[in-house]
């Protein structure tokens, strides 16, 4: 139903926008016919009219861009509220039915990792969301230390396939080419941050029934002065048309890919201010849909 109500608040924008742009072009042709032969009014209501059209052009952009931005925020809202609900309602059940039922050891055990899976991904909503508005509002630039990039994608790498309970060779990182430590100078959590969002987007994105999960990680050194991360997955892809758009705040992909797969649209909006603060960049790359992605996050290294 909001979907629906916001379609028409944009066609209703643009409609008017339209009509609007017609009757200034059509007063400002009958004005001058009925006064060209008064060059100097002519010029000034040239002037004017074109003043008109980019002002009522420029309102209708604007108008646009609102109602979408109201509507990614709606369905980040809604994306959090599901988020922090579900494991909440989950870790309820578990802890009612402890209460009310004598289980063995083995349920117990069971019960607790389940529990302790669910608060897992509270917080980790939670840190995503503190984390978003805390990079929305300064830049960090304290704390910054060398880091060895190759250990903390390993780590990364061992969390991500524990937390999505994978086997051990669903994600492999490619050894690196020549024996040089690839350092970079910056904020280590931040940078695991990153790296753990792009990790968990090829996860979550790849198709359950694909068998085995396939996602391989490479580290190589770009123009002698920058290390490259690449993600590659063969899961869902991105259409050409969301490459960039899928770096802003809130947004996410529409249609099944925003109603399949929960998230909150912050994930990469992260790994581009991320990226941007230690000096480097992130990149998406899919030849289409259902033929997997490639994320690539760049670094500079430390001299």
């Amino acid at each position: 139903m909001n979907m629906t109500r916001r379609r028409g608040a944009i066609a209703t924008a643009i409609t008017l926008g339209v009509l609007l742009t017609g009757v200034a072009i059509t007063l400002n042709i009958a004005w001058i016919v009925n006064n060209k032969a008064q060059v100097a009014y002519l010029v000034l209501g040239i002037v004017f009219f074109a003043v008109l059209v980019a002002g009522v052009v420029l309102n209708t952009v604007f108008l646009v861009r609102e109602v979408r931005r109201n509507e990614r925020q709606d369905n980040f809202l809604n994306a959090v509220t599901h988020e922090l609900k579900t494991p909440i309602a989950s870790i309820r059940l578990y802890l009612d039915t402890l209460q009310r039922r004598p289980l063995d050891e083995a349920q117990r055990k069971q019960f607790y990792a389940i529990m302790h899976a669910d608060t897992d991904r509270l917080l980790s909503t939670v840190e995503q969301v503190l984390k978003a508005g805390e990079l929305g509002q300064r830049e960090r630039q304290q704390n910054r230390v060398l880091i060895d990039l190759k250990p903390l994608v390993e780590e990364t790498i061992a969390l991500t396939i524990g937390r999505h309970h994978l086997p051990s060779d669903a994600i492999i990182l490619t050894p690196v080419s020549g024996t040089s430590r690839l350092r970079v100078l910056g904020i280590p959590e931040d940078l695991r941050t990153a790296i753990q969002n792009l990790l968990d987007n090829a996860v979550k994105y790849s198709p359950k029934g694909l068998t085995p999960l396939e996602i391989r990680c490479s580290l190589a050194i770009v123009n002698y002065n920058t290390v490259a991360l690449a993600i590659k997955d063969r899961g869902l892809g991105i259409p050409e048309t969301e490459l960039k758009r899928i770096f802003k705040r809130f947004y996410r992909i529409p249609g099944r890919y925003a109603v399949k797969i929960k998230g909150t649209g912050l994930g990469l909006f992260l790994v581009r201010n991320i990226a941007k603060q230690h000096g480097g960049s992130v990149s998406a790359a899919s030849e289409g849909s259902h033929k997997g992605a490639t994320f690539t996050l760049t670094l500079p290294l430390a001299t």
